[in-house]
């Protein structure tokens, strides 16, 4: 019974991998929107347009922070990069500096989920947990044998934890050099929409590669644990009958 009860709580308290990256998804949509809204209906000016745009994702993080009173150390990097850009973009005038300062926050997230791996806590694995284990108390338990390195398949379960992790911060750093160069080669009025497109490509390419990499490869590692603990304890059985 308390078994149960603790594996809904962990389900309840880790998101989904999407969940995880729906921050950066509405940091696309909402200033995308604000920004062809404000230009085409107040006819303001490229530079302003977008300064006003990206106030939304700024105090979005703030609210998050705010909301769940607790400093989040991703949040408050993502919340400086919004702010530091916006107030060089203020001074310089420069639309182009607005939207380099975009690409910050993909690889401020990027950088965060590579540094997790180095310290030994892979950012994402929050996010794949529940989605491999759906809520199954045998799949809970052998997730926790591969990673305590009680398993015989330990270190390539938590090889391959590490490479779902490395593979989203790799993504993430690229699509942020991408959006960077795009930001002063191409068009602004261009760059406005297609940075959206970099970020969306990135994460689409991110779950994909992911997906083949590490989560099937998990997903079976944490199956084949199972059926080999369900296969020892029939045999303890047997021998006790």
């Amino acid at each position: 019974m308390t078994k149960t009860t603790s594996t809904g709580s962990l389900n309840k308290r880790r998101p989904s991998v999407l969940e995880n990256l729906r921050p950066l998804l509405v940091d696309v949509a909402v200033p995308l929107g604000s920004y062809y809204f404000l230009k085409g209906a107040f006819g303001m000016s490229t530079f302003a347009a977008l300064a006003w745009s990206s106030v939304v994702p700024a105090v979005r993080t703030v609210w998050g922070v705010v909301r769940e009173r607790r400093t989040n150390g991703l949040a408050a990097l993502i919340l400086v990069v919004n702010v530091v850009g916006l107030a060089l973009s203020f001074v310089s005038g420069d639309p182009r500096l607005m939207l380099a300062k975009d690409g910050a926050v993909s690889s401020t997230v990027g950088i965060g989920i590579l540094v997790s791996v180095a310290l030994g806590k892979p950012m994402m694995t929050a996010g794949l947990r529940p989605f491999l284990l759906k809520g199954d108390p045998a799949r809970e338990a052998a997730w926790e044998r591969l990673a305590a390195g009680a398993a015989a398949r330990s270190a390539e379960f938590l090889r391959k934890e590490r490479v779902f992790s490395v593979i989203w911060g790799v993504v993430l750093v690229v699509e942020c050099v991408a959006r960077v160069v795009g930001a002063y080669t191409i068009p602004v009025a261009t760059m406005v929409w297609l940075g959206s497109v970099f970020l969306v490509g990135a994460i689409t390419l991110g779950m994909v590669v992911c997906g083949g990499a590490a989560a099937e490869p998990m997903a079976r590692l944490i199956t084949d644990e199972v059926k080999r603990q369900e296969a020892a304890e029939e045999r303890e059985l047997a021998v006790a009958a």
